[in-house]
């Protein structure tokens, strides 16, 4: 910790734990204290520490190839974007690592898309964002959050972007104009505090997109791939989007990758030279790719985190001490809202670690808690009445 402190930028405030070792829900510290994992690194470990298949698939593939660039094939690339096609119902996949460089990607896209397809004269594409969104951390991203912390010293920023309040379908509708390109929402807002819609929002933001000739790019890089109980969050709501943003767990916890996934007329739309990644597709990641989505066709994670997280809710909901302002979430993510005349939420998290279980806080007064879908109904019930003696 004092290295970090010394020799690390000063971007992160996390726990004072020093992780040395993880093993599905449960990890080790360096003094051999083992701590239950209730954030799962905010989503990108849906299928825990060290899953057996997904470390043996990166042994496997680093024992054969493991970069080469976009400017060769290579015999893995191929294979994990049909597959992952098939599990998405879509019909083209563009790869890239970061969750940032998805949504900056979906970004060029809906832009190019505007202008070649739909006809929007150049330069005067717009994109109508969510308030309260979290899409990343690039200059053109923070530049449409309404987050002052994401935004503060960091302009001047990209024009083009139309925030509206989250969970009104009927702002949408009203700010879409002749130049609008595209929306881009979270089905769920999980930095806000897992922020889950009035019901029919997806429904009214779809066919408000769908009349007035306007894409509907959905980031599910926390809500996807099995998160909130189906594979994808718009499930809820009968949803399909016209791009769908995938990150963090789709790379099993252990390297980068990230797609935008959906329309071949839209993702066509990129001609070569336009856009790329060294890194983008390599072999090592779409490997273990593969194996995330032969794990997730066979439906056991999507029914984990159905049917324990209804008991994980049900309990928070039921059993909440009064310093509880609100549960909220879907499927195995939930946001315990406090009342702000008592301990914040990094206080109550500090205390829940000296209880061996491992949470954050977001904005002040929300936990996040995101089991791995791997965690045992017993440790879940365990790591919950440690939150529940937390909150008291």
């Amino acid at each position: 910790m004092s290295l970090d402190e010394r020799f690390g930028a000063h971007n992160y405030h996390p726990l004072p734990v020093v992780i040395a070792r993880g093993d599905g829900a449960w990890v080790t510290d360096v003094d051999g204290r083992r701590y239950l994992d209730m954030l799962s690194a905010y989503s990108a470990l849906n299928f825990g520490h060290r899953n057996p298949r997904l470390i043996a698939a990166a042994h496997a593939q680093l024992d054969r190839l493991t970069l080469t660039s976009r400017a060769f094939h290579n015999d893995q690339l191929g294979p994990f974007l049909a597959e992952l096609a098939g599990l998405l119902g879509a019909q083209m996949v563009l790869p890239m690592n970061s969750g940032a460089e998805a949504v900056e990607s979906a970004l060029k896209v809906a832009r190019a898309w505007g202008y070649r397809v739909k006809g929007v004269p150049d330069g005067r594409a717009k994109i109508i964002v969510a308030a309260s969104n979290f899409h990343g951390r690039t200059v053109t991203i923070v530049g449409f959050s309404t987050d002052p912390t994401a935004r503060s010293g960091f302009g001047p920023f990209t024009p083009g972007f139309v925030p509206v309040p989250f969970g009104d379908a009927a702002a949408v509708a009203e700010a879409i104009d002749e130049d609008t390109v595209a929306v881009l929402v979270e089905p769920i807002q999980g930095e806000a505090g897992v922020i889950v819609p009035p019901d029919g929002y997806l429904r009214g933001v779809r066919q408000a997109c769908t009349s007035r000739g306007v894409l509907l790019v959905a980031d599910e890089i926390q809500s996807g791939l099995a998160r909130t109980g189906p594979t994808l969050a718009c499930e809820h709501d009968g949803v399909v989007p016209d791009l769908v943003l995938l990150g963090k767990a789709l790379g099993g916890g252990i390297v980068p990758l990230s797609v935008v996934a959906g329309r071949a007329d839209v993702l066509g739309v990129l001609r070569p030279g336009e856009h790329g990644s060294t890194f983008g597709g390599n072999p090592l990641a779409a490997a273990i790719g593969r194996e995330v989505v032969a794990m997730l066709a066979t439906g056991e994670y999507q029914r984990r985190s159905r049917e324990l997280g209804a008991h994980l809710l049900e309990r928070l909901r039921r059993e909440a001490p009064p310093s509880v302002r609100h549960v909220r979430g879907r499927g195995l993510w939930a946001g315990v809202e406090l009342y702000p005349d008592g301990p914040d939420a990094r206080a109550r998290c500090e205390r829940l670690m000296s209880a061996g279980v491992l949470a954050k806080d977001t904005h002040e007064y929300t936990i996040r808690l995101a089991p791995p879908l791997v965690i045992e109904k017993a440790d879940l019930d365990w790591a919950t009445d440690r939150v529940l003696e937390a909150l008291v």
